[in-house]
């Protein structure tokens, strides 16, 4: 196991020194001596059984994004644990999350995962009107003693790739297809630019917001506009389709997989990808609830405990970029390095860290502005 003094050690990189791991809210990587407990005479409890657990997703589960993602690690959980059953619902809109919910617990389901933001509010009613039920939503921030909260670190993912768009683009511009303004895609947008300018001070990125997780419609004009009217030749996104790389593709520009690998969509386009690895919170939410420990707490895991990752990077990238993506990769396994470090100044000129200084976990979750250098409008912008 990690010695959690270590894992909180002030680290020094570049000349910087900083404080990792408390202020970010990192919790140790899980291990079976944690999940299982032993009784008095040192063995492990009696199976009870199966376990059902139910999923809640937002957009289908061939979108390749989102969805996609959280059913591989449905399906990951599902062949490691050999006592759990599994069931989900697809393509439910946020404001029709209770009828679901009920629906699974009426299905025998003794812990259900509710996959998108804007199913917050159910879930902490589910968790209220059934008190024997686990809960777990994703990406929100209530919490009550039978539900719990979990996310992963894409901002990770998403600073790799920006030092990749820093070091290919050739116009300068960048362009970002956001779905929701909302802390969690500002920051992955702010993680994207700071990873650009970090390799080419030059660069500016260009946002349009489409309101909405699943649009491809939507997608595809916002990915041409910015290539058309702004001139960008590499774009990110927050949608939970291949389409923005698919415009990349077909215009000759550059884009990433989102999520999952949709290189597939994008061959000749594709630089690279964030891939979030949900199973690994899944198995180990299951273990608890499985052995009878767990308890309400919030995961946010990255690099770190394995949770996310990119996928293979483009040889269109350059060596030296590459090399440099690996060993940030490495540092950030190690609590060595954090994308968020000052100095950090947002696009009203407000110094939002200072050099040697890193935003803590509240900065990060509660982020609604953007950086130096990010063009569009961010509606509740502070």
């Amino acid at each position: 196991m990690v010695d959690r003094r270590e894992a909180l050690k002030v680290i020094g990189i570049g000349g910087a020194a900083f404080a990792l791991g408390a202020g970010l809210g990192y919790t140790l990587k899980p291990t079976t001596e944690a999940i299982v407990p032993a009784d008095e005479s040192g063995k492990p409890p009696v199976e009870r059984g199966t376990l059902k657990a139910g999923w809640v997703y937002v957009g289908p589960i061939g979108d390749y994004g989102w969805t996609y993602a959280h059913d591989l690690g449905r399906r990951y959980a599902e062949e490691r644990l050999d006592f759990l059953e599994t069931v989900y619902v697809e393509s439910v809109a946020e404001d029709e999350a209770m009828p679901v919910i009920t629906q699974l617990v009426n299905e025998g389901a003794d812990v259900i995962f509710t996959t998108s933001f804007g199913y917050m509010d159910d879930t902490i009613k589910a968790g209220e009107k059934y008190p024997d039920k686990i809960f777990m939503h994703c990406s929100g921030y209530k919490r009550r003693e039978n539900v719990g909260t979990y996310f992963v670190r894409l901002y990770q993912p998403y600073y790799l790739n920006g030092l990749m768009a820093g070091a290919v683009t050739e116009t300068n511009n960048l362009g970002y297809v956001a779905a929701h303004p909302i802390p969690e895609v500002v920051r992955h947008i702010n993680a994207f630019h700071l990873g650009a300018r970090e390799v080419n001070p030059d660069v500016k990125t260009y946002v349009i917001w489409i309101n909405a997780w699943y649009d491809p419609e939507k997608a595809r004009s916002a990915a041409q506009t910015l290539i058309d009217q702004f001139n960008c030749d590499v774009l990110a996104f927050t949608e939970d389709t291949p389409t923005v790389l698919t415009v990349a593709e077909e215009a000759g520009a550059y884009s990433f997989s989102h999520y999952s690998d949709m290189k597939k969509y994008g061959p000749n386009a594709e630089l690279s990808g964030q891939i979030a690895n949900w199973g690994i919170i899944y198995e180990d939410v299951l273990l608890r609830a499985y052995h009878g420990v767990w308890e309400s707490k919030d995961y946010w895991w990255g690099f770190y405990e394995g949770a996310v990752d990119i996928t293979p990077m483009s040889n269109k990238v350059p060596k030296d970029i590459q090399n440099l993506v690996n060993e940030r990769i490495e540092l950030m396994r190690t609590l060595s390095f954090e994308p968020f470090r000052g100095p950090l100044v947002d696009r009203k000129g407000r110094v939002r860290a200072k050099a040697g200084e890193f935003l803590t976990r509240d900065d990060l979750w509660n982020m609604m502005w953007f950086l130096e250098g990010v063009e569009g409008d961010l509606p509740g912008e502070e």
